[in-house]
């Protein structure tokens, strides 16, 4: 498995119209392919009375790549939705573009392009992150201390995702490479000394939003 892949940051949606056709994209961060087909599924139920409901998806695991042009021209469609997700190198990702009919022919070309654009508006508007290996810690913390740790792991890089109150503070913090070790010293310090963090083991999850 790679050490590191880029997939959608959150869920999103976008809407165009070209040539009285209106297009509606709905994009998801998914994990399985039956998690990418119930999306579909779904789509399709919401928008029963529509043309078309073309869709892609990309499954890190295994490296599924499944498409439909749903009733449009052959390779207007699913394809074209898909090569923008590869050539952004985004995985993990379920897209649906609506066509509600307006009328005017768009031709392949115009197919293409409008399908395009609907994968690439939605993309824009989920925007991606990098998932990578994470480690995990439980890091013990004084009540006094409190605030000034939580901006110290954030500093780092990490976050608290969760956190335990009894006699002391117990925070559940994950790091991105590197950023447990820089936060050691930091606890040491700030505890003269007092205060060790415990592994907790590792786990992949996303990073923060990046530009496409």
């Amino acid at each position: 498995m790679q050490t590191t892949y880029r997939v959608p940051f959150e869920d999103a949606e976008s809407e165009f119209t070209e040539k009285r056709s209106r297009f509606i994209s709905h994009l998801w961060r998914v994990e399985t392919e039956a998690e990418a087909r119930r999306h579909i599924e779904e789509t399709k139920k919401t928008y029963y009375d529509a043309r078309h409901n073309c869709w892609c998806y990309l499954i890190q695991e295994g490296g599924v790549v499944r498409y439909s042009d749903d009733g449009e021209p052959q390779g207007t469609a699913g394809q074209p939705m898909l090569n923008v997700f590869q050539r952004q190198e985004i995985t993990n990702v379920c897209c649906v573009v609506t066509r509600y009919f307006g009328g005017i022919l768009l031709g392949a070309g115009g197919l293409t392009r409008a399908y395009s654009k609907g994968a690439k508006d939605v993309l824009e508007a989920a925007g991606v992150c990098r998932m990578s290996q994470w480690t995990l810690w439980d890091v013990p913390c004084t009540y006094p201390l409190f605030e000034r740790m939580k901006l110290e792991i954030q500093s780092c890089g990490g976050v608290v995702r969760d956190t335990e109150y009894g006699a002391d503070i117990l925070l559940r913090a994950a790091f991105p490479a590197g950023g447990a070790e820089r936060f050691a010293p930091r606890l040491t310090e700030l505890s003269a000394g007092a205060l060790e963090m415990l592994p907790d083991g590792e786990e992949f999850l996303p990073g923060p939003r990046e530009a496409l």
